[in-house]
Parts: structure tokens; C-alpha cells; sequence
């Protein structure tokens, strides 16, 4: 698995914002796929292959319908725009520990065989409490979503090398080099939203331990 060119694929990005009197922490992440627009849509949106690569689902994935990942988040579809021309994109809420927080998918055909995919997860500032931003920052959330990328990476381009225990995959040599090098992306971009650089480099360290089972929150 080529750990470093999969964590160098990844632009990620931390933006503090208001909207509608809400201030929110928005994290951004993007990929490039050498896959058609149909085919990466269909993955992030058909039950079977979102099992594929990352959890099992199960609801309704129509537009205001109920979903439920296995053990984590569950939500509403808010927004579901079907691949037209060049782009595609869906947004529902993302519901876990009874808090509410929104995602947003958005592809964008790069050409007739490749596809970016942009992945947004914004939270009211609130829903974190700030000693524990502080102490993990983006990385708490940032990780798990690499680690979703990762999956639909393997998933259109090798299949056979997805991890039959992602859990233990975490805790290998090669499960921490990735979680090392995805909580050091993600010091980067907490740094440049305006965060000192050795805060958000102790707090990138601070969650890799989490991943990693040397600490926890």
C-alpha cells in the first residue's frame, strides 16, 4: 500500500466560519480518483459498495430519507443532485453522540476517466468543547475521514488490498505510519486557519496517540 503517495493525495483544510449567527469549524478534505463520475457516485451512494469500503448502511439513501452507518453516525439526506454533465454532490446531516453536524459530498468530473471528490464536514464551534479542540483539534474527526478516502481509494483501484480488519490495521506498522503522517497533514492545515504551529503540532500528536492506542480522550 503506498501510504505516503495515498496521504500526499489529500489536500485538507481547516476554515473557522459563521453562518446564519452559528460559528462552525468547517474541515475540508479532496481527492482525485482515476474513476468515471458514475462510478465514484455510485460508490458513495449504493449501500452495497459504501460496505465495501467503509461501513455498512442501512436506511433509506434517497433524498430525505433515514440512514445508519453500523456503531457510528446516522442522519437525514438533505441535498441529493445526481451526476449531470460534470458534477454530482449530496449533504445530510451527520448525527452521532446527540449531536447534529452536516456533510457535504461534491464530485466534479475531471475528465471522462477521472474524478475529484471534495468531502465537507462543518460543526457548530460549540459542539466541541474547547479544551478538547485544543487538545486534538482537526485531527479527531480529520483522521477518520482519511481513513475513509483511503478505503474508496482502495476500493476503485485495489480492492484486494483493503484491510479485512481495519481496526487492527490501525494498531500495524503500516495502519501508524499512515495515521502519523495523516495527523501531521492536519497540523499543517490547523496552522494555517491561524493556529500556532506548536499547538496544533502537540495536538496532532495528541490524536495520533488516540489512533494509535497509546492515549485516550
Amino acid at each position: 500500500m503506498d501510504i505516503e503517495g495515498q496521504v500526499d493525495a489529500v489536500d485538507r483544510a481547516v476554515n473557522s466560519t459563521e453562518s446564519n449567527g452559528t460559528q462552525l469549524r468547517v474541515q475540508t478534505l479532496a481527492q482525485s480518483y482515476p474513476a468515471p463520475l458514475a462510478d465514484v457516485w455510485d460508490a458513495v451512494t449504493t449501500a452495497d459498495r459504501i460496505a465495501r469500503w467503509f461501513l455498512p448502511v442501512e436506511g433509506d439513501l434517497v433524498l430525505g430519507g433515514r440512514y445508519q452507518l453500523q456503531g457510528n453516525a446516522g442522519g437525514t439526506v438533505l441535498e441529493c443532485e445526481p451526476p449531470a454533465e460534470t458534477s454530482a454532490r449530496f449533504r445530510v446531516t451527520w448525527e452521532f453522540g446527540g449531536g447534529i453536524t452536516w456533510l457535504t459530498v461534491r464530485l466534479h468530473a475531471l475528465d471522462a476517466g477521472s474524478t475529484r471528490l471534495e468531502l465537507e464536514h462543518a460543526a457548530p464551534a460549540d459542539a466541541v468543547p474547547e479544551e478538547l479542540w485544543n487538545q486534538f483539534g482537526p485531527g479527531a474527526t480529520g483522521l477518520g475521514w482519511d481513513a475513509a478516502l483511503l478505503g474508496l481509494s482502495l476500493h476503485l483501484t485495489a480492492p484486494e488490498q483493503i484491510p479485512e480488519d481495519p481496526m487492527a490495521w490501525q494498531l500495524s506498522p503500516e495502519g501508524r505510519r499512515f495515521n502519523r503522517l495523516a495527523a501531521d497533514g492536519w497540523a499543517e492545515a490547523h496552522a494555517a486557519d491561524g493556529t500556532d504551529p506548536e499547538v496544533a503540532r502537540a495536538a496532532a500528536d495528541a490524536v495520533y496517540a488516540m489512533y494509535v492506542g497509546e492515549a485516550s480522550m
